[in-house]
């Protein structure tokens, strides 16, 4: 009898073990519905494409995990990461004092700077005293939207976008006088001709709300999945895939590996 119960619970530990082991390989990314080109967007067939798609891809299979997308709005990324909705967000996170407290992250995988954008025929100077009073475009719930409400919210109005080729829209119309946003994806349109009206007014200091890089989010704790993506991360780096997904998408090295 002690024999057939030890049997029964050395099969049960491993079913146990198995059971974790195959649920660590099945893994929900979150995504932004918003497109954020070059980092995601949706192809003509509507499949997701793009710097962090492809990024996705390449990770899981050096993790040889199961992975799918959880699509949803931007600002309701972290909530769903922590309600275990997804597993992970690779998709534009900073990595920011206010964000770890609630999440944790992966070593960071690109670095980018904030630009300004306005028309061109305006003289602008993108300081406190030099905006005041003017409108100000950001997409909300963004580092961009932090650094603008702390030290441009006094003096200018802000005004709090969900898509950004809306904040683009106002600008090039008029109903916003000067943006702030993701250099690496907003200096390529500057060559669109819809946006021959508007030119750069010159990149946003380095500031601790920006972060530290951008990295993976995953929920407080789970330090055997970040290691897991810390892993698969510096393996593409290591030989060389890193950056030929980086060269389709971007001409200077973003990297922050």
């Amino acid at each position: 009898m002690k024999k057939t119960l030890l049997v029964t619970l050395q099969a049960c530990l491993l079913a146990g073990i198995a059971s974790t082991a195959m649920a660590a390989d099945k893994l929900v990314f979150g995504i932004a519905l918003e497109p954020y080109p070059p980092f995601s967007f949706k192809s003509g067939k509507g499949e997701w494409s793009g710097f962090e798609p492809e990024m996705i891809t390449a990770v899981c299979e050096r993790m040889k995990a199961d992975c799918s997308l959880n699509e949803m709005s931007w600002d309701g990324l972290i909530p769903a990461l922590k309600s275990q909705q997804v597993d992970v967000v690779l998709n534009s996170l900073s990595i920011t004092p206010e964000r770890q407290q609630v999440i944790d992250f992966t070593q960071p995988y690109f670095f980018t700077r904030a630009l300004w954008i306005g028309d061109r025929n305006l003289e602008l100077d993108p300081t406190p005293a030099g905006l005041k009073g003017k409108i100000i475009g950001v997409q909300g719930s963004t580092t961009h939207a932090a650094f603008v409400k702390k030290y441009y919210g006094e003096t200018s109005t802000i005004r709090y976008y969900n898509d950004q080729d809306d904040i683009l829209s106002d600008l090039r119309s008029g109903r916003v006088d000067i943006m702030l946003a993701d250099q690496l994806v907003v200096e390529p349109l500057l060559d669109n001709p819809d946006n021959s009206m508007l030119a750069s007014k010159g990149v946003a200091p380095l500031d601790p709300l920006f972060g530290d890089g951008v990295g993976a989010g995953v929920r407080k704790g789970n330090d055997a999945l970040r290691e897991r993506l810390n892993v698969a991360l510096q393996s593409l780096r290591d030989d060389g895939s890193y950056e030929k997904i980086r060269q389709r998408y971007f001409k200077t090295d973003i990297s922050a590996l």
